[in-house]
């Protein structure tokens, strides 16, 4: 039996015993009772997707419902209310805010089957020696609780979320209208503010990902620096905001969008020709035909690493499934499953063996596709012979400018991102 052979059977193997030795008791208690327990998870548009809600359910034998919802939405309930979820899937920016809010429990590492397969991206914030370490919060510096109950990149036996989905965002354009530029050397985030695109840019409304989108446009085009954009002071977030609300009431922007779907409408229907975008949605509109580019900014990108969190609320018999929930998605199939969107997984080699030799050079190598490749929605979104735009793995990381954060002066930009999305 050959490597990926043996991966991919033991892969198998341990999806099936998640429910006979991840959940002991569970398994007793459902036969007493004849009834399944049902996990709540929160969460994005991006991850909760349905063929994975019910390939979680056919594996850990559960029920699973999904709640996904727009990213302030979501923060709001899980900030709230940890009733109103089991687990929560978002961005590792969240982390400040649930963790200050104790809506969310410690994670005993020592209950994570693949942990010690998670790669150094997750752990130490960097993917290589030679990696940018990028400005703000890298997710290790928010990942392993002290014993002061503070959160560093300290190793300890207890995380405040398993790591998981990651990739770099930037910004996507039509290249049929757009012109094609080189990655790493003349794509720009300035493109977003180009004259030339008046009233066809469109910006994702969420504050803690946007603000830098625009922060990064911004001082690619020389209106503005940043002391350290990843912590920006409220007189740099003041002249920032004086610069795009300035620009958005003389009709540059389009608007704001709110979900993966509503900006794959805006470009579909010609509305925008660049825009913030998320890599599900540069899928999408790639398989609808239409040649949409996902840029790789000469100054960087904007990174993000997913968190999966643990409800305070959640104890006994659910947090046994929550537990073997997690489990599950770093198991190999759930990793290869979100790779067609673009995504990666934090341990990827176990992924490796549930994708084809395409899908693995195109998508982690950045090798040209050899046949069409499929998205997560079963429609050809790679052409044979692409190569995805910045490359392979280790190059989209090794470029991070900054990493999605909640910033000292956070709650002052909520109210300023209001000023400007309304102007």
């Amino acid at each position: 039996m050959n490597r990926r052979t043996f991966l991919k059977t033991s892969g198998k193997l341990g999806a099936a015993a998640l429910v006979s030795t991840a959940l002991p008791q569970l398994a007793r208690a459902s036969r007493r009772s004849k009834l399944k327990p049902t996990l709540k998870v929160v969460g994005t548009h991006v991850t909760l997707l349905e063929p994975i809600r019910q390939k979680a359910e056919q594996d850990l034998g559960i029920n699973i419902e999904f709640h996904p919802g727009g990213d302030a939405e979501v923060l709001l309930k899980a900030a709230t209310d940890p009733e109103a979820f089991d687990l929560y899937e978002q961005w590792s920016n969240s982390i400040k805010v649930l963790w200050q809010a104790k809506t969310i429990q410690p994670i005993d590492i020592s209950k994570l089957t693949y942990w010690e397969e998670i790669n150094n991206l997750s752990k130490t914030g960097r993917i290589s020696d030679k990696a940018r370490p990028g400005l703000g919060d890298a997710p290790c510096n928010l990942l392993f609780i002290q014993p002061d109950n503070s959160l560093s990149c300290v190793p300890s036996n207890e995380i405040s979320f398993l790591p998981y989905v990651h990739n770099v965002d930037s910004f996507g354009y039509n290249s049929s209208i757009v012109p094609k530029g080189v990655p790493y050397e003349s794509e720009s985030w300035g493109w977003l503010l180009d004259d030339r695109w008046q009233g066809k840019v469109a910006i994702v409304n969420s504050p803690e990902i946007g603000i830098f989108d625009l922060a990064l446009a911004v001082q690619a085009k020389g209106l503005m620096s940043f002391k350290n954009m990843g912590n920006m002071s409220r007189e740099e977030v003041d002249q920032l905001f004086d610069i795009i609300i300035k620009l958005k009431r003389h009709g540059h922007f389009r608007g704001v969008w709110t979900s993966v779907p509503h900006s794959v409408d805006l470009m579909a229907s010609g509305e925008v020709v660049l825009q913030s975008m998320f890599s599900p949605g540069v899928s999408a509109l790639n398989g609808m035909g239409i040649p949409c580019i996902y840029a790789a900014p000469k100054e960087g990108y904007r990174a993000w690493h997913g968190v999966m969190c643990l409800s305070r609320a959640c104890t006994g018999e659910k947090q046994e499934a929550a537990y073997a929930f997690m489990n599950w998605w770093l198991s190999g199939w759930p990793g290869a499953f979100i790779a067609r969107q673009g995504y990666y997984i934090s341990n990827p080699q176990r992924s490796k063996a549930f994708m084809s030799a395409a899908e693995w050079d195109y998508w982690y190598e950045g090798k040209p596709a050899a046949e069409p490749l499929v998205g997560t929605d079963g429609k050809i979104s790679v052409q044979p012979g692409s190569i995805r735009t910045g490359g392979s793995y280790l190059k989209r990381f090794e470029n991070i400018a900054v990493w999605n954060t909640v910033m000292d002066t956070y709650e002052y930009t909520l109210t300023k991102w209001n000023e400007f999305v309304l102007a």
